[in-house]
C-alpha cells in the first residue's frame, strides 16, 4: 500500500474512532437509565403505600417536629421532582448552583404545606406520577459526562458536586426519604 493511501486509511480510522467516541458520549447512559428506574420505583413504592392509607393516616402529621400532613408531604414529593431536575440539569451544564440555599427550601415547604393543606389522595398521586415520570424521562437524556460533570452546589454546602449526586441525592432519594419518614409516622 502507498503511503498516501496508508495515509487516507489511518484518517478514515481516526474519523471512525472518534466519531464512535462521541457517539458512545451521546448515546444512552446505562447509569443514567437506571437511575430514572430507581426514581420511578421510589415514586412508585410511595405511591402504592399512600394509596392504602386511610383518610385518618392521610392527615397525620409526619413528626413531632414536622407538623406537615403526609397528604402535605406526598403531594410535596410530587411537586418538586421539576425543580430536582431543574438543579441537575445545571450541575451538568457545569452552572454552579449558588441561589438554592435550606432557608430558602424550608420557606418553600413552608409555603406550599400552607397552599396544600387539604390536598385529596388521588390529586397528589396522580401528580407523584406524572412529575416522577417526566423526571425519570430527562434523566435519561443524561450522557455519561453530564452525570459525571461537577460544579459547586448550594445544598452541599457550595463544594463541588456531580450531577449524578444531585439526582441521587434529590429526585432519586427524596421519595425513598419521606416514605420511611411517614412509615415511622404510622409506625408501619
Amino acid at each position: 500500500m502507498n503511503p498516501i493511501a496508508k495515509e487516507t486509511k489511518a484518517t478514515k480510522e481516526l474519523q471512525l474512532g472518534i466519531n464512535s467516541a462521541r457517539t458512545a458520549e451521546d448515546a444512552v447512559s446505562r447509569r443514567a437509565q437506571s437511575l430514572a428506574d430507581r426514581i420511578e420505583l421510589g415514586a412508585a413504592k410511595l405511591a402504592a403505600f399512600a394509596e392504602e392509607l386511610t383518610e385518618a393516616e392521610w392527615r397525620t402529621p409526619v413528626s413531632p417536629t414536622d407538623p406537615r400532613s403526609i397528604g402535605v408531604i406526598v403531594h410535596h414529593v410530587a411537586s418538586v421532582y421539576p425543580v430536582e431536575i431543574d438543579l441537575a440539569r445545571a450541575i451538568a451544564s457545569g452552572k454552579a448552583v449558588t441561589d438554592v440555599t435550606w432557608e430558602v427550601v424550608a420557606q418553600m415547604n413552608a409555603d406550599h404545606a400552607q397552599e396544600n393543606v387539604g390536598i385529596s389522595k388521588p390529586v397528589a398521586i396522580a401528580l407523584l406520577r406524572r412529575n416522577s415520570r417526566e423526571a425519570a424521562d430527562i434523566v435519561r437524556t443524561f450522557t455519561d459526562g453530564e452525570l459525571d460533570r461537577v460544579a459547586p452546589f448550594s445544598l452541599s454546602s457550595g463544594r463541588p458536586v456531580t450531577a449524578q449526586s444531585v439526582i441521587e441525592e434529590h429526585a432519586l432519594g427524596h421519595s425513598l426519604h419521606h416514605l420511611a419518614a411517614i412509615r415511622r409516622a404510622l409506625s408501619w
